[in-house]
């Protein structure tokens, strides 16, 4: 298998995060061609941003040292691997960037290896704003060659690079990551709704809790900006995390691990995606809250509340 340096990368999948996260690689001097399943997408990267616009994903991966694939979920990734299979170079790295399932991961790491390719599995967390600036936090697993012939890739997108172990840990620390952000989530809301209810201003106690041991990302990031605004567009799909916890969770049962709370966490998430519809960002899951105690926070009208 070829050590080479990375210079061509097909990235596959230019949404929320990864459009960004492309972009920052051409700036980082890498040859980048695109493509994604919305039509007329990829072309509107090339026009915009830069790069190639591919066909599709085979053409994407055609020639590339390196296959960026960021989608929803393992099933599109199998898919897409499927598709850019008779595609890749000997030698190639399929980086593997989307939240997905580890045993899939490793499946397909292992389909790759029979054509000399190799893959690993980088997910991400810092959402939209730190794709941006090239400050996402990112999660790696694979062999240790692979992962150094692509860390510079990597480094264009994120500043924090963590290692995980092997090929699917890091999907796997990526689902409880996003398990235990949950958590803080949906308990910040009931915070804020009980404090509410006793005549304190919600934004008071975000500031507060901003300046002591209650703090956390939704305190510090999602809260003011997305649920007091009234805005629930972050970028990050109710979908998403839904599908985050529930790998979570089957991290927990191939584990043994008993999961009283965390089995909580993700029926109620689930319960919002029921009660809301698809198609809502994830800090909407505040309106369940604000549902089940009969209020909106911050004077809002939303979620049924009066």
């Amino acid at each position: 298998m070829s050590g080479g340096v990375i210079r061509r990368i097909g990235f596959i999948g230019i949404g929320n995060m990864g459009w960004p996260m492309a972009a920052n690689l051409l700036k980082a001097g890498f040859e980048v061609v695109v493509a994604d399943a919305a039509p007329g997408r990829a072309g509107r990267f090339a026009r915009e941003v830069g790069g190639g616009a591919a066909a599709d994903a085979g053409d994407a991966a055609r020639g590339a040292d390196a296959v960026i694939t960021i989608l929803p979920t393992s099933r599109h990734v199998a898919e897409v691997v499927a598709e850019i299979a008779p595609a890749l170079t000997a030698g190639a790295v399929v980086v593997e960037m989307s939240s997905g399932v580890p045993g899939v991961t490793r499946q397909l790491a292992e389909d790759l290896a029979k054509l000399g390719c190799a893959m690993v599995d980088c997910p991400v967390s810092g959402g939209v704003p730190r794709a941006r600036t090239g400050e996402l936090s990112i999660m790696v697993g694979g062999e240790d060659a692979a992962l150094a012939r692509v860390d510079p890739v990597l480094r264009a997108m994120g500043n924090a690079i963590h290692r995980c172990g092997g090929i699917g840990n890091a999907q796997a620390m990526k689902a409880l990551n996003n398990l235990v952000s949950a958590g803080g989530f949906l308990i910040g809301v009931e915070a804020l709704l009980i404090g509410q209810k006793f005549g304190l201003d919600p934004a008071l106690m975000v500031d507060v809790l901003n300046a002591s041991t209650g703090m956390n990302n939704s305190t510090q990031k999602k809260f003011k900006q997305f649920v007091l605004s009234r805005r629930f567009d972050s970028g990050f799909g109710l979908d998403l995390m839904i599908k985050d916890l529930s790998i979570a969770m089957e991290v927990g049962r191939e584990t043994g691990t008993p999961t009283p709370f965390a089995a909580l966490c993700r029926e109620l998430w689930s319960s919002a995606g029921v009660l809301l519809g698809p198609g809502q960002d994830h800090t909407a899951v505040a309106q369940l809250v604000e549902q089940l105690g009969g209020q909106a926070l911050g004077g809002g009208n939303q979620g049924g509340a009066e």
